[in-house]
């Protein structure tokens, strides 16, 4: 079954597809069929996934599959939250992103630096489709003062997971399934898939 992935985000697009791989379905990126990004304007992870899915299913005719996520800082009021993308304000800028939470959190002590990264992934059938499946999950852990690690994308290089003493650009891309937001809710999305994909066959 052919699948649109209804992100821009080369990051997201590499964790989806490893974390699918053993999934019967072909993952195609809506940048590689001419889509571009869907508006945001949601209230919440949820609506923000399912308006993503909706857009790219909408123009490509496909089954979709979208992830809305982003990073929930305490100290922060919960920000940057639904604006994570773009909090410092041009979208995708991971550098200027993570100077501003550092800048933000500047003299915050570490027992008060306890942050959670957000993952919600919707599959829809259809643009129409009334009940989508909807998978969410969250990696807690604390903001660090300075950057470390080389990998991943996003705020990684910030994000300390506790329980390994590494942050999120520390792990390889299978370390990170294993324990992150996106790992988890694409895992509790696959092992739903067999009913939707029943459901996208023509009746007999």
């Amino acid at each position: 079954m052919r699948v649109v992935v209804a992100t821009g985000n080369a990051g997201k697009l590499a964790e989806i597809r490893h974390a699918l791989a053993g999934q019967p379905v072909e993952l195609v990126a809506q940048r590689d069929l001419g889509i571009t990004d869907a508006d945001e304007t949601g209230l919440t992870f949820v609506e923000n996934a399912i308006l993503k899915a909706r857009h790219a299913a909408r123009l490509t005719g496909l089954p979709a599959l979208a992830d809305d996520s982003g990073l929930v800082i305490d100290a922060l009021g919960g920000r940057p939250g639904l604006d994570s993308a773009h909090y410092a304000g041009r979208h995708g800028d991971h550098a200027a992103n993570i100077a501003k939470v550092l800048a933000e959190l500047d003299g915050v002590p570490a027992v008060r630096r306890r942050a959670h990264f957000v993952a919600v992934v919707v599959w829809l059938r259809t643009p129409e489709d009334p009940d989508p499946l909807i998978a969410e999950g969250r990696w807690h852990g604390t903001i660090l003062d300075a950057p470390r690690g080389a990998g991943g994308f996003g705020y990684d290089p910030i994000f300390l997971d506790p329980l390994l003493d590494r942050t999120a650009a520390e792990l390889d891309l299978e370390a990170k399934r294993r324990v992150s937001h996106r790992g988890q809710a694409l895992a509790a999305l696959a092992a739903r898939w067999p009913a939707a994909r029943a459901a996208t066959r023509p009746p007999e």
